[in-house]
């Protein structure tokens, strides 16, 4: 029998009908007007749709053109709910979502467990959001697809980079890095502090995202390396905050989505 990883956050951080969860991501993808080329890898934030779908948008709007073409996507969150170190997968075979089933690349998940930074942890996937919240936008613009569903702890970036590269593949490869930027300032402090932080993610300057700039920093500063192995570029699709979405300005946390492209 399958086992089976069920939605934590479907009904709180987005809607759990199908039919309101397909027209709200289909609305935070209308607005985008596809003027780049499909990007190799995407930075998306991880909170409740209402308050950084607009961001992701930005980003998953251009993954449309891989429709038919990306059929694996590498997922990488950050841990919210538990400390470990390394990279962890879970036991099941298939995500669950409102949108219906995600498989488990699992002979991709095989192939990567020859790495010492590598573990199987269920503990850290449970009630954990920030993979969860990006598969119905991938559900989306995607046809036919599987993932490879890894929460980053406490690990150097060369240990991510290692990962990536193993599973880097070519066009049919998507990599998806979950994070949002500064959290809980007042709404200007928050916008100067991810105005440097979207710089230096778009000069692959890993030495400056801290935790405190970007709460997926792990992932993140991992994503950058293997970004600097493969000669790719970086550019900032969207980066606002929930002041600028649907919150109060006086706390706010940050997002940004950016694209990453192999030239």
């Amino acid at each position: 029998m399958q086992k089976i990883h069920y939605p934590s956050v479907s009904g709180l951080f987005y809607p759990s009908d199908p039919h309101d969860l397909k027209r709200a991501i289909e609305g935070y993808l209308l607005p985008c007007r596809i003027s780049r080329s499909l990007p190799k890898a995407i930075i998306v934030p991880h909170a409740g749709y209402i308050y950084s779908g607009p961001i992701a948008g930005s980003a998953y709007g251009l993954i449309q053109q891989g429709k038919g073409i990306i059929h694996r996507v590498v997922l990488m969150g950050t841990a919210h709910r538990l400390g470990f170190s390394g990279l962890a997968a879970p036991t099941c075979q298939t995500f669950m979502t409102p949108l219906g089933p995600v498989p488990i690349d699992l002979p991709s998940i095989q192939q990567i467990s020859q790495f010492s930074q590598f573990q199987f942890l269920d503990e850290a996937h449970e009630q954990e959001h920030s993979l969860e919240v990006h598969l119905p936008f991938l559900q989306t613009v995607l046809d036919q697809f599987k993932i490879i569903p890894l929460v980053v702890g406490n690990c150097f970036p060369d240990e991510v980079a290692d990962v990536l590269d193993a599973l880097w593949g070519k066009e049919e490869t998507l990599i998806v890095v979950s994070s949002d930027l500064s959290h809980y300032l007042d709404g200007e402090s928050a916008k100067r502090m991810d105005a440097e932080t979207s710089q230096a993610i778009e000069v692959l300057q890993l030495e400056k995202i801290e935790t405190e700039q970007a709460c997926g920093a792990y992932p993140v500063r991992g994503l950058l390396v293997a970004a600097k192995r493969h000669g790719m570029i970086a550019k900032a699709l969207d980066v606002r905050n929930s002041g600028e979405t649907a919150g109060p300005q006086d706390r706010v946390v940050g997002y940004g989505a950016f694209g990453f492209w192999e030239v």
